[in-house]
């Protein structure tokens, strides 16, 4: 790998394992020194061990539900007092709850949208001031490429990666002046463990999600982690506002 985030510093969420710990392995490899953050406190160590081996690095942790805003404001705080910047800030924290519409209830609407969307507010609210002070910052959130293909059972989880989506673009232009970079990664069916279990159980609605992309297969884990490592170099200056699938083609233009 390259140094291509050799002093960086990047803060990614949901890191504890799947996409977010395979992120927080290609930056480690690329030199980013990491503040990694999940709500998952014993899956978050044992990550800690696997990213350390990715590089030489300096790593920190911080457990606690990120939907709630002071659990964000300490994370960052713990961030600033141990190298006194962020330069990198990696929404991942998410995690949909599928199910047909109807079949939700206002308990697991409100998690659908507090794992995913308010999570990547708060964060983004509590990082620019000090990426503004800074003049540089690289914002890179996980939105979902479901929003633009009406998956199965993905209404509740669409209206809050689609507000992920907004968000990106409305921050990009608020900030484009100030050396500051918002763009989202939008995955289709990735093959984390989770899915991987799904699918040797032959779950229907999952052998669907697959159907729907051309390449016949879920997205690698490294390859989702390869885009958000582009987005957060120094080399993607002048992309911004974007949302890029990472699809197997499942959308098109």
């Amino acid at each position: 790998m390259s140094g291509a985030h050799t002093g960086r510093v990047a803060i990614v969420t949901g890191a504890a394992q799947g996409i977010g710990r395979a992120i927080a392995e290609r930056l480690a490899a690329e030199g980013a020194n990491l503040m990694l953050a999940d709500a998952n406190g014993d899956v978050l160590k044992k990550a800690v061990d696997i990213v350390a081996g990715a590089g030489k690095v300096d790593i920190i942790t911080h457990v606690g539900d990120l939907a709630q805003e002071d659990v964000v404001n300490a994370m960052v705080d713990a961030t600033l007092k141990r190298w006194g910047k962020v330069d990198i800030l990696v929404n991942n924290a998410g995690g949909g709850v599928i199910k047909p519409f109807l079949d939700h209830t206002p308990e697991t609407l409100r998690l659908t949208i507090d794992r995913n969307l308010w999570t990547a507010i708060w964060c983004c609210r509590a990082v620019l001031p000090h990426m503004k002070a800074a003049k540089y910052g690289r914002i890179v959130s996980i939105g979902a490429d479901s929003v633009r293909n009406g998956l199965w059972d993905h209404a509740a989880y669409n209206a809050a990666k689609g507000g992920v989506h907004g968000l990106t673009a409305g921050l990009a232009r608020e900030f484009a002046l100030d050396g500051i970079t918002v763009n989202a990664v939008a995955p289709c069916a990735v093959a984390t463990p989770q899915l991987e279990a799904f699918m040797n159980k032959g779950i229907a609605l999952i052998e669907k999600f697959i159907g729907v992309i051309p390449m016949g297969r879920a997205g690698d884990m490294r390859e989702i982690a390869s885009a958000v490592s582009y987005f957060a170099s120094t080399e993607a200056s002048f992309v911004t506002g974007q949302v890029v699938s990472v699809n197997g083609g499942s959308t098109m233009l």
